[in-house]
């Protein structure tokens, strides 16, 4: 199959290219953005049976005119004392200016006495934010013009100061710090691209191939990402910009190394710049279609995750996937076929076999001793998946962000004044269990009750409903809203506690922001639980439906899911145990899985359909996998070091969990192509010989008993 639609691409080129780029500007040109369906409301990717969404829900019907958030204005003393009268009273000013602005998507500004912190460090201006939750835009434009209004007022000759926080300050910054994440790791992912091409051809066409290419389905994916979200209605995270980044560059340059080391090795025998295409996309059109299948399956199994988070990183990643892999098999080759040997110019070595590589050696040597390259390599990743024992989840966001974005600085010094959860207090929604109305005494107990739970630091007198049925209690906690701490005290007391005060009649619904963490905390645990096993079996399917063999698949996913295990041990013994860091972010379990459980099987399914490629040549198990390292190695290694690198480039983020996830997946990647694909799998192969391919024994090719000739040339299209 692979070869005839080779044939149609080499054949067809001009059309081939002019319909894909005719194709990728209407989708750029007529699709919405990315940023269109971007959130940063973790809470919106909740199902509706976590309690934090049932007070989310209670709350929009019971407060229909509430603020959907607050930006929260600290004020302070340039000079760090105490607030005086004078001070308060320009506060006042302050506030009544505020409002005078008439901010879009702003309601009054409210402070005074009780907005002074007991030592008068610091004084609060609370500004409801009214815009809607889907309106980030909206959102982000009421903070940023109310920045603007408190500079219209000159506090600085008053001897003061204010910044604005609050959850959508913070979204606003760490937007801005996202941002300049994408320019950094996007400018270090083209330079590491463009060097390491150049090192392995040493030809700037090879290296400036992948860049404008996949620059092109950057764009294309993430507006057919941006369509398929409005039409189905879901929302994605900050960090999917930069995440389709990496991965696109990764696994786009992957495919791209697989067709040109191919090609490559196809004009080395003889073959002209035609012919030599339509056998590449023959022999690795299967490989990539398979292992992008692979990737694909995975990204979509995340639907079954219960945290829309990551339901909604699967299709995103899915589509761009896709669009990678059309791409591969259509615009490179028919570019390529263009191109012929000038795709390596100015280097002449694609003219020469090269002699007595580290490959050749590494293939000689496994394929004398298989049992010894299986145990060592399986050794060093049971030795680095121990340290999954030590597992702990760090869902404190804050912290990886910069310290010095306004937002943070001025959450700092709101710490100074008052209790740490007056920051984002947690949300405790009083109702009748009748439906009746709430009475004053059932209020005052609730209030007194709750302020003597352990973990509040003190609760604020209550907003009753208009029909008087629910009242919502803000519960300062003592400790920082959206630390680990803080998560554990509501996942693990608190919420409890709160349900076991509430007086006769009443019953309690506990939201805010620690309380969707805490919810994320139990839907995550459970996502692990359901998707790694189906994935490891639909990854199964698809290697037992390209090799037609049962055996292999299986000692295939279990050299996967080792190598899983081995890269979250990794990044655990560094961040826990070596940076001393409480925990590694609750995402890596599942970014480790979409881009080394995932993508690590690339790295396999090139490799063993080498190694079959090889038994079928007529070589015995050893001397297959010998020569499957000496030819498949050195692909498996320049895209194994190319998305490694792009991935280790996320270490230049301003982004603490970025960075967790540019060193764990790039450690993971490294291990995948030089640990597993390179010793394990093939050693094992080698081991299990004829077995390895049992039922379908894809290692004998009935179809021919002599060597392949070299295709005839592909004529030209015929004008």
């Amino acid at each position: 199959m692979f070869d005839r639609w080779g044939r149609f691409v080499v054949r067809r080129a001009w059309w081939v290219i002019g319909g894909w780029l005719v194709g990728a500007f209407a989708i750029i040109g007529l699709l919405p953005s990315l940023s269109d369906i971007t959130s940063g409301d973790q809470g919106s990717f909740l199902p509706s049976k976590y309690e934090s969404v049932q007070a989310i829900d209670l709350a929009t019907k019971a407060f229909p005119e509430q603020a959907t958030s607050t930006a929260i204005v600290v004020v302070k003393r340039t000079d760090g004392g105490p607030l005086t009268e004078a001070d308060q009273t320009r506060v006042g000013q302050l506030a009544t200016a505020i409002g005078d602005a008439h901010v879009p998507g702003t309601g009054q500004p409210v402070t005074g006495p009780q907005a002074v912190a007991p030592n008068k460090l610091v004084q609060l201006i609370s500004v409801p934010v009214t815009a809607a939750v889907t309106d980030n835009q909206g959102q982000m434009d009421a903070v940023t013009k109310t920045r603007d209004a408190i500079k219209a007022n000159d506090l600085a000759a008053a001897g003061l100061s204010a910044g604005v926080t609050g959850q959508v300050a913070q979204f606003v910054d760490n937007n801005d710090t996202f941002n300049t994440a994408f320019a950094v790791v996007g400018a270090a992912t083209f330079v590491l691209i463009i060097v390491l091409i150049l090192i392995i051809f040493r030809s700037p066409i090879a290296a400036l191939l992948p860049i404008l290419v996949i620059g092109v389905v950057l764009q294309v994916s993430s507006n057919l990402i941006a369509a398929a979200g409005e039409a189905f209605g879901f929302n994605v995270d900050q960090s999917l910009q930069t995440l389709l980044l990496i991965v696109l560059y990764g696994i786009g340059t992957d495919y791209i190394l697989f067709l040109l080391f191919r090609y490559r090795e196809r004009l080395r025998a003889g073959a002209d710049k035609k012919a030599a295409m339509v056998y590449a996309v023959a022999r690795v059109g299967e490989v990539i279609t398979s292992a992008a299948a692979a990737v694909i399956v995975a990204f979509l199994v995340l639907l079954l995750a219960s945290f829309g988070g990551f339901g909604s990183l699967g299709p995103a990643l899915a589509i761009a996937v896709f669009v990678m892999l059309i791409t591969g098999l259509t615009l490179i080759p028919a570019l390529v076929s263009l191109i012929g040997p000038a795709t390596f110019w100015p280097s002449k070595s694609w003219t020469r076999e090269p002699k007595g590589t580290a490959f050749v050696r590494i293939g000689a040597a496994l394929g004398r001793r298989p049992a010894v390259a299986a145990i060592s390599s399986g050794l060093v990743l049971i030795a680095l998946a121990s340290g999954v024992l030590m597992f702990k989840a760090d869902y404190d966001f804050a912290a990886g962000f910069p310290t010095t974005t306004e937002s943070a600085k001025a959450a700092a010094d709101l710490e100074r004044g008052f209790p740490q959860g007056a920051l984002d207090p947690t949300e405790a929604y009083l109702t009748t269990t009748d439906g009746g109305q709430l009475t004053a005494t059932q209020l005052d107990q609730f209030a007194a009750a709750a302020a003597k739970v352990n973990g509040v630091g003190g609760v604020q007198p209550p907003v009753k409903s208009a029909d008087g049925t629910v009242a919502r209690f803000a519960i300062l906690l003592n400790v920082n809203p959206a630390s680990n701490e803080a998560i554990t005290l509501v996942h693990d007391h608190l919420r409890a506690d709160l349900h076991a005060v509430v007086p006769p009649g009443t019953r309690v619904l506990v939201g805010g922001t620690t309380a969707i963490y805490a919810d994320i905390n139990s839907a995550n645990n459970r996502d692990l639980s359901v998707i790694l096993p189906v994935a490891a079996l639909l990854i199964a399917i698809i290697l037992g439906l390209l090799l037609r063999s049962i055996v292999a698949p299986i000692y295939l996913v279990a050299a996967v899911l080792l190598n899983f295990a081995a890269t979250l041990g990794a990044a655990i013994y560094l961040f826990q145990g070596v940076a001393g860091q409480p925990g590694v972010t609750f995402q890596l379990p599942i970014v480790l899985y979409l881009f080394v459980l995932a993508i690590g099987t690339d790295y396999n399914i090139l490799m063993i359909a080498r190694l079959r490629e090889e038994a079928r040549e007529g070589n015995e198990p050893r001397q297959a996998a010998a020569l499957a390292v000496q030819h498949g190695g050195p692909s498996v290694a320049a895209a194994g070091l190319i998305l490694a690198g792009t991935f280790a480039v996320l270490a230049l983020a301003p982004v603490s969990f970025l960075r967790q996830i540019g060193f764990s997946v790039a450690t993971g990647i490294l291990l995948s192509a030089f640990v597993m694909s390179m010793f394990l799998v093939p050693s094992l192969t080698a081991l299990i010989g004829h077995a390895a391919w049992w039922p379908g024994h894809g290692d004998v090719d009935r179809h021919r008993s002599d060597p392949e000739p070299l295709p005839s040339p592909v004529p030209a299209e015929s004008s």
